[in-house]
């Protein structure tokens, strides 16, 4: 469904259902600002296509999708057993699920939050059921749930986030940590929603955020539609406006964070980082505890996607550069937790020492949850 008009309200990830069909429902990302476009996916392959190629993207984001996927293709096993007349075993249900859960974290590997996802709904999973069906309700019932974590933990960021602003803060930001990337107000962008909506008047500069165009199309986008004051900026613009522009923050998202506090985000981030400490400008991170990752000592562990040359050498099909040249397009970077002033979560803001605070923050979480992403 193509809607030509855009909505202030932005809906990035849902699921629908009715009598005949389950669908996941997201926003393609990929076509916006243009056009705004609802894809339904009915096929967990669907669901890891749109994963891959950024159709939806943003760490809580695709982790709820990929909870969606994993219920939409236990429904569907389901439905082709009952047509098929055949009886297939709670036991044979949860094997779809464990095959489509490893699938789909093969799609993005640095984001942590979709493994989390997927490790959550299989633990779901694990329990005792006494039918297929029941198996399936408890699937879509935790992905639901998920995704209704993820909008409270960004409402609760956005509260603890708008007391670091000011009234008359310009601010910076970059990639698109905002309602596109989370099925609430974002993660970054929640704070300057919720100052925004407290009669702070904030003015925010938006990085471009290359190769994708993150800030440039989704950021400036959101933004604009929420009525916020902003000027997009290009990537190597950021420095000259940390000198004479009078910003007086950074607010960046975090796909990663190891336990010492260091930060995987979109590339371009370590740079903007070391800038504002060059300018002695606090730089918060602002993520729920679903990106913490404890088993981490350190980001040099975090596994950094690669992503394909089209993306430099080319801009919505047109060749930008020399046929052939080399390119290496890594999809994020780390930054060391030195640079961080604070690390905004749904349980409170952390501050250095971030061993020790993000274990007390985030370490109250299942044990066995932290375990599973180490193996």
């Amino acid at each position: 469904m193509d809607k030509n008009k855009q909505s202030q309200n932005v809906r990035t990830v849902w699921w629908e259902e009715d009598a005949s069909s389950a669908y996941v429902c997201m926003i393609d990302q990929t076509l916006l600002p243009g056009r705004v476009v609802t894809l339904r996916l009915t096929h967990e392959n669907e669901v890891a296509h749109a994963i891959t190629t950024l159709q939806v993207r943003g760490a809580p984001a695709i982790g709820v999708t990929a909870a969606f996927g994993i219920a939409l293709a236990l429904r569907r096993f389901a439905q082709e057993q009952r047509t098929a007349n055949a009886d297939a075993t709670v036991e044979q249900a949860c094997e779809r699920v464990q095959g489509v859960g490893a699938m789909l974290c093969q799609t993005r590997p640095t984001a942590v939050n979709l493994s989390w996802a997927v490790q959550r709904m299989m633990r779901r999973a694990a329990s005792k059921y006494a039918s297929v069906a029941e198996l399936v309700r408890a699937l879509r019932d935790e992905a639901h749930t998920i995704a209704t974590e993820d909008a409270a933990a960004c409402a609760q960021m956005g509260i603890y986030g708008a007391e670091l602003i000011a009234d008359g803060d310009t601010l910076l930001t970059h990639c698109n940590a905002g309602a596109l990337a989370t099925v609430g107000s974002g993660t970054a962008l929640a704070p300057l929603y919720t100052a925004h909506k407290a009669g702070k008047h904030i003015h925010v500069f938006v990085d471009e955020t290359r190769p994708v165009l993150q800030g440039a199309r989704l950021t400036a986008w959101e933004l604009q539609q929420a009525g916020v004051p902003l000027t997009l900026i290009t990537d190597s613009m950021a420095g000259h406006f940390m000198r004479y522009g009078n910003i007086k923050a950074v607010f960046v998202g975090a796909d990663r964070i190891a336990a010492n506090g260091d930060v995987a985000n979109k590339i371009g981030t370590y740079s903007v980082a070391v800038l504002a400490h060059a300018h002695a400008i606090p730089f918060y991170v602002v993520a729920p505890c679903s990106t913490v990752d404890l088993t981490l000592a350190s980001g040099e562990a975090i596994p950094i996607e690669q992503r394909s040359r089209e993306e430099i050498t080319r801009i919505h099909g047109v060749p930008i550069a020399p046929e052939g040249v080399h390119v290496a397009n890594p999809a994020f970077d780390v930054t060391p937790h030195r640079y961080v002033t604070a690390i905004v979560t749904e349980r409170g803001i952390a501050r250095p020492v971030y061993k020790d605070i993000l274990h007390v923050l985030c370490g109250a979480r299942d044990a066995e949850e932290q375990l599973l992403r180490k193996e």
